[in-house]
């Protein structure tokens, strides 16, 4: 199964022009507030419509401007998770799950699949319960039984953590995914967070000013994110102007330092980029000595401040992040770290800001 979108809408001054393709498994949009992810599902679902463009779910068109089809919203076999659940308030678990199942003519049925994703979704003995009487994660779980018990074909999550505190947000997070592993199919999953798209997705596509600009299989995408807005977008820290100095090798401008890759540097190649957590005092590669400059300390982790000693004036100080058992104690005068070959980012900049 697959989803095929390539469509266009504006909005006064901002354009979403989005095009992709999604197989089976879970999918993640990520990006900042406001570049268009939101708006995608919702021209998918077709609570909004495109201005024109294509949007086919198994080879069903959903949407084609020249061809003039727009399914309605009920037709398209898409299940939306919103931000906010979309609960119905004046109705028990019970009754809203079973709203998922009004076109279903056979009673028994319905009981029947009424009480299997009761215990699927573990809502035992709160089906008599209200919204307003559950807590979000089991919302959550209402929300999504409600979606399931109608089996779409596509399965669209909208923020789904957003509503939730940290500690509800990590356990529902393991949950959230194998309920999707089970379900199959294409699922898109809407998020600004990067630790939610690495751990929920097999794929992850960066958006950013209404359109997708990278799309690649998630841990490929995190080792090699390609562009600096890429790069940002999955947590790097520090980036430096760099230039091509060999088929490994790079200059890195504004730390005065030179890097060998493990991959070939690109030949339009503007940036280098290290995240904090890769540096490393024991790594005799790409080793120089540095000065440290101060730290900034966290609940399990630090960040220590440094600079390379070759490093120009006028540029920003560069981040390690590393355990509190680990961290450099005092001032260390004759100090290095080096970072793996496979660690080195070589980057370009795409220009989206």
């Amino acid at each position: 199964m697959s989803l095929v979108v390539d469509i266009k809408k504006r909005l006064g001054d901002f354009c979403l022009d989005v095009s992709f393709t999604a197989e089976d498994g879970i999918m993640g949009i990520l990006g900042p507030s406001g570049c268009g992810k939101s708006m995608t599902l919702r021209c998918i679902a077709g609570v909004e419509r495109p201005d024109e463009g294509h949007i086919e779910l198994d080879g069903v068109t959903l949407f084609d401007s020249v061809g003039r089809v727009n399914l309605r919203p009920q037709e398209r076999r898409v299940g939306y998770l919103f931000q906010n659940y979309a609960l119905f308030p004046n109705m028990t678990v019970r009754q809203n799950i079973l709203c998922g199942l009004r076109s279903e003519p056979d009673r028994a049925k319905r009981e029947r699949e009424l009480a299997r994703y009761v215990e699927l979704m573990q809502l035992g003995g709160l089906e008599g319960h209200y919204p307003a009487q559950l807590s979000g994660g089991q919302q959550q779980r209402v929300a999504l039984a409600r979606i399931l018990v109608n089996r779409p074909k596509l399965l669209m999550l909208d923020e789904p953590f957003s509503a939730l505190d940290s500690h509800l947000r990590e356990k529902l997070l393991v949950e959230m995914k194998g309920i999707l592993e089970g379900y199959g199919g294409v699922s898109l999953a809407v998020t600004h967070s990067r630790d939610e798209a690495y751990d929920l997705c097999s794929t992850i596509a960066l958006m950013q000013n209404g359109s997708i600009h990278t799309l690649k299989p998630t841990k490929q995408l995190f080792a090699d994110p390609g562009t600096v807005a890429g790069a940002a977008m999955t947590g790097c820290k520090n980036f430096s102007r760099a230039k091509k100095l060999g088929e490994y090798e790079l200059e890195a401008l504004d730390w005065g330092i030179r890097l060998t890759t493990a991959r070939p540097v690109p030949e339009d190649v503007t940036h280098v980029g290290i995240r904090a957590h890769y540096f490393s005092p024991g790594c005799k590669q790409n080793n120089y000595p540095v000065t440290l400059t101060g730290s900034i300390e966290e609940p399990f982790e630090d960040i220590v401040c440094f600079r390379w000693k070759s490093q120009p004036g006028g540029t920003p100080d560069l981040w390690w992040r590393i355990p509190k058992q680990f961290r450099p104690q005092g001032v260390t005068k004759d100090y290095a770290l080096g970072i793996a070959p496979a660690n080195v980012l070589a980057l370009r900049d795409t220009n989206l800001k």
